[in-house]
């Protein structure tokens, strides 16, 4: 459908009306970009994006990301008059505590809303991740295309195009080829400070086309007719396979007194001002007010079309599922979420192995069990131990690949997995070298955020790294990533608690999952457990004067250095502890000693510790380049070393002799 009429025009002006509505209610809101760029979002939504209101979360729908999620008041508007769940009186608490409709989108409060976003350019890159979702669970399960094929839409503007993980996003998506992805740009000509000019002089349409992009533009954002017809020859199918940019060239602010300004992105019209823009872009009504005829307009377009192609997707299923049967089931599990966990048994335990190695091998075995499995590294898959062997590579020429390479883009590959979780049915894993998680790190925390079971593997875990140096040998960062709200931090001391840590992922399903892992290789432990380590916190050896708190390859020092304290008449307990958080977390935590006999010893910064014990030896500077053994030694990690700062604490009068 590509006529449009006076209904059409009324329908855009409730959208308008509305957003500024909301954002006068709550005195608080983004009116620049919902006034420019609505006509664009109600064409998308009335002749292109397939979904039905009542099913919001079909699998076979088309994904919407609002990437400049400051524009939600437009959304909401969006999806309340195209028939979801979103009634005005949510509209009416807009911004407010509590409410469905919050300053920036969320997944799971508003129905319709696919992904969280706000921080700029995270909702680009989750769409990316969305669209290689898409291809590689179709190829994994051929016959299944007319279920799962759908596409994916991101909108955004300058802020999203000008942040560095927008070109990670870009560049990823032209290489894999991803024709099922379409990115709309609102080009508005600011930004929340300045005139765009100010901080953006390069020619976007030619950035795309270097990633090899398809490229469509509409020089007028209110000529409904142009951008339908750009909307189509980008989502249309084309001999050359790539993802599609649609420019559209708006007046931020359209319609406004304060048009064209860029005071007007991100501060309320107030009542007034808001009234004669109403005026003037023809919808004169009290707020809240919609007519009729927009949502009938809604209704036969967006809604019908979406409930038609919705159920024929799922005639498609059956039929599937008649000739497929045992496929049909294992889809229909992944979808539904369902944890596939290797028998541990089929888990061979080595004597001496670094954690990145069990690691490595442990995918490999979940890779024969789970039908979902999909990962990889940010360009260190050879020394993170990421590769599944003999599952392919995910590319153009093999959609089924079970092996992403997501280059040197550490936030991109944290932003990917997200996107793949959101759309459904693959389970991902990506990750870097620990010191590297800063780049990575808004991902991790967008995973937590919308509540993702999401896979991070952090390798090179400490100053052990040894000659790469300071460059390369992580002190905070483990620090700031047990900071994060719902995250599960795990860092195994040998091959038993790595299996640990893996189950606690695969089980979980409301946030995220970090295995931090050793480079060095770790002796395997007499008393570790596997049930006991998904505690977070357990005994490893019994002593009654002190208690030696420690983390990943830190465990088996404090054996060691238990031995030598035994040797000065010194009982002391060593207590393993792979999750801080889970620890912190837990009623009763495995202590029998008040937290002046407790010493925790951690080579990262020892701040958290300091919770549980009185006495914290850890990593207070930066490392230094060498061998590995002369860095531990020079930071006093070896266990004559941390002995002696034990007794000197322990027997101070007696001057630690």
């Amino acid at each position: 459908m590509n006529h449009f009429d006076e209904i059409d025009d009324l329908a855009i002006g409730a959208l308008r009306a509305l957003a500024l509505d909301e954002i006068d209610t709550a005195n608080s809101g983004h009116p620049g970009m919902a006034l420019d760029i609505a006509p664009t979002l109600y064409v998308l939504y009335r002749d292109f994006l397939v979904s039905d209101p009542s099913r919001p979360l079909h699998p076979g729908r088309d994904r919407f990301v609002l990437s400049a999620g400051h524009v939600s008041a437009l959304l909401y508007a969006m999806l309340h008059l195209s028939g979801y769940a979103l009634p005005l009186e949510e509209l009416r608490r807009f911004r407010q505590l509590g409410s469905k409709c919050p300053g920036h989108p969320e997944w799971g409060l508003a129905p319709g809303v696919d992904a969280t976003s706000g921080p700029l350019g995270q909702g680009l890159a989750q769409a990316v991740g969305m669209a290689v979702a898409e291809k590689a669970l179709k190829a994994r399960f051929p016959g299944s295309e007319g279920y799962l094929s759908h596409r994916v839409y991101a909108l955004c503007g300058d802020g999203c195009l000008e942040e560095g993980l927008s070109q990670e996003a870009i560049s990823f998506a032209g290489l894999q080829q991803l024709d099922n992805l379409t990115f709309i740009y609102d080009a508005n000509g600011s930004t929340l400070d300045n005139p765009t000019s100010v901080s953006l002089s390069e020619d976007v349409a030619l950035r795309f086309k270097a990633s090899g992009w398809d490229v469509y533009e509409v020089g007028d954002g209110n000529d409904l007719r142009s951008i339908h017809d750009a909307l189509e020859e980008a989502v249309s199918l084309k001999e050359r396979k790539a993802p599609s940019l649609v420019i559209v060239h708006t007046a931020i602010g359209y319609g406004s007194e304060l048009q064209g300004s860029n005071k007007v992105h991100g501060s309320p019209l107030g009542f007034e001002k808001s009234a004669r823009a109403k005026e003037t872009l023809g919808y004169p009504y009290p707020p809240f007010t919609v007519k009729e005829e927009a949502y009938q307009r809604l209704s036969e377009t967006f809604a019908e079309r979406g409930r038609l192609a919705l159920l024929e997707k799922d005639r498609a299923l059956r039929g599937y599922a008649k000739e497929r049967p045992a496929e049909a089931e294992i889809l229909s599990s992944l979808l539904e979420g369902k944890s596939f966990i290797p028998p541990r048994e089929r888990f061979e335990l080595k004597e001496k192995e670094s954690t990145r190695k069990a690691s490595g091998r442990y995918l490999n075995l979940l890779s024969k069990v789970h039908p979902g499995l999909i990962g990889g590294a940010a360009d260190v898959a050879g020394s993170l131990i990421t590769d599944l062997k003999g599952s392919g590579r995910f590319s153009p020429e093999d959609r089924s690949g079970k092996n992403l390479a997501f280059g040197i883009r550490e936030f991109l590959t944290g932003s990917i997995e997200n996107g793949i979780l959101l759309s459904g049915g693959l389970f991902p894993y990506g990750g870097t070298f620990l010191v590297f998680s800063d780049y990575m790190k808004a991902a991790v925390r967008m995973s937590a955020l919308e509540g993702l079971p999401t896979l991070y593997l952090f390798s090179h875990d400490s100053v052990a790294v040894g000659e790469d140096g300071p460059t390369h040998e992580p002190v905070e960062q483990l620090s700031g990533l047990r900071l994060i709200p719902g995250l599960l931090d795990f860092r195994p001391a040998d091959g038993r608690e790595v299996v640990a840590g893996y189950e606690l992922a695969l089980e979980r399903k409301g946030g995220p999952t970090v295995l931090v892992l050793s480079r060095q290789d770790l002796p395997l432990l007499a008393h570790t457990s596997v049930e006991r380590a998904k505690l977070g916190a357990y005994r490893l050896e019994e002593g009654g004067d002190l208690e030696l708190l420690a983390s990943g390859s830190e465990v088996a020092l404090a054996l060691e250095v238990r031995s030598l304290l035994k040797e000065k008449g010194i009982e002391a307990a060593v207590v393993s502890c792979p999750s801080y958080n889970l620890l912190a977390a837990m009623k009763e935590p495995p202590f029998r000693l008040g937290k002046g006999r407790r010493f925790a010893i951690e080579m990262a910064s020892g701040a958290l510790w300091y919770r549980f014990a009185d006495h914290v030896i850890s990593m207070e500077s930066f490392g230094a380049s060498g061998k590995q053994s002369e860095v531990l030694a020079h930071f006093s990690f070896d266990a004559e070393a941390v002995a002696e700062k034990i007794l000197d604490a322990f027997l101070p009068s007696e001057g630690g002799h």
